[in-house]
């Protein structure tokens, strides 16, 4: 629901000195002591005032600028009585220079207030008061009637243009401090978006790399406890252990590769199945004609791919894999299926995060494509489409 223009105050950014510029504070201060400065000059000049008149005017032109400090300040505090009183006493304090005989002091004094209450006050209050003003100051203007009719209108108009300034102003640091924020919101969820990928690619490298270390480690440990004749079983223990240390090998590459990744440094999709199907012993089938795919497309179908053959690792030892990348017009395709196998032990079968196949729709998701995955005849079967 929008405020009620009559009824609701100016912005705060209008009213206080946030955001203006030095030079326009400095011209605003240096206005400002010059009518005073000019007003003190004028009462001390003239006739008006003599002896301790003259310190009561002076005096009371003191009081009148500390008013009108207090003016300002209750206005930005949006605190409408005692805003109201202190212009009426402001008022008063013109009749009474005007009953003085210092007709220029309450002249400048009504002009001040009848511009200060438009820019400060809701229109429900300042249209009345800045009429009153204007007012007082055409029935005490010593020239004719249609230089003050004129002079009149043109401070009304001043007023409301005023107002309009200060409703412009606010408008625009308001904006100003949306804007920061928006930004501000939209860097942190970058930064959370860029940290969500780092820990993905954390979590597929080492996924595959420790779960097929894992693999091997738990094979050695069954065959340490289960053999009765270690001497004869060393050869296979040997071979487990020269297998996880290339598991390692090939997590420290991963690593190497998803830091080239952030990067934006990678090799061709072709090539790296190439090389992860090979070292899976997995067969592997290109379709299309090869072409370059976005960063994101091309490390999900990475990753997607490593985690497959991790879970058929893990799940299907021994099973006979295939894996398929197709080259559509809009998409880049990804399968990979296995014939099922021996199986494992629970325990090996439930190593690792869990997380894997969630991990990897999600990655898909995340660049607006799809993932199945499921039993499919005697094996089963991961397919993802991601857009390039």
């Amino acid at each position: 629901m929008s405020p009620n223009p009559w009824t609701s105050w100016p912005l705060r950014e209008s009213l206080s000195r946030e955001g203006l510029s030095e030079v326009r504070l400095w011209i605003g201060r240096g206005v400002r002591v010059l009518v005073v400065a000019g007003l003190m000059w004028a009462t001390v000049a003239g006739r008006a005032f003599t002896g301790w008149g003259l310190v009561a005017a002076v005096v009371g032109m003191a009081l009148t600028v500390l008013v009108f400090r207090a003016f300002f300040r209750t206005t930005l505090a949006r605190r409408l009585w005692p805003s109201l009183g202190l212009f009426l006493l402001l008022e008063a304090a013109a009749y009474g220079y005007s009953l003085a005989g210092a007709t220029t002091a309450a002249i400048v004094l009504w002009c001040a207030c009848s511009l200060n209450v438009m820019e400060r006050m809701p229109l429900s209050v300042a249209l009345p008061c800045s009429a009153a003003a204007l007012a007082a100051y055409a029935v005490v203007n010593p020239d004719n009637w249609l230089t003050t009719t004129t002079t009149t209108a043109g401070l009304a108009l001043a007023g409301y243009v005023v107002r309009l300034d200060a409703e412009a102003r606010g408008n625009a640091h308001r904006l100003l401090a949306q804007e920061r924020a928006a930004r501000s919101a939209e860097a942190e969820t970058a930064a959370l978006a860029e940290r969500g990928r780092i820990a993905r690619e954390i979590h597929d490298v080492l996924a595959h790399s420790l779960s097929a270390q894992l693999v091997h480690l738990e094979a050695a440990r069954q065959l340490i406890q289960r053999s009765t004749d270690l001497e004869a079983d060393r050869a296979r223990l040997l071979e487990r252990v020269v297998a996880c240390r290339g598991m390692a090998r090939e997590g420290l590459d991963g690593t190497r590769e998803a830091l080239s990744a952030l990067r934006g440094d990678m090799i061709p999709i072709e090539d790296f199945l190439r090389r992860l199907t090979d070292a899976e012993g997995a067969r592997l089938d290109v379709r299309g004609e090869p072409r370059t795919v976005s960063a994101e497309a091309g490390l999900a179908v990475r990753r997607v791919a490593q985690e497959a053959l991790t879970n058929v690792r893990k799940h299907a030892p021994g099973a006979r894999v295939s894996v398929r990348l197709e080259y559509a017009d809009g998409d880049v395709g990804l399968e990979v299926r296995d014939t099922g196998g021996g199986g494992v032990s629970a325990e090996l079968g439930h190593s690792g995060s869990g997380y894997g196949l969630l991990g990897m729709r999600e990655r898909a998701e995340l660049l607006g494509g799809t993932l199945e995955s499921g039993p499919d005849e005697e094996g089963f079967v991961v397919r993802l489409r991601v857009p390039v």
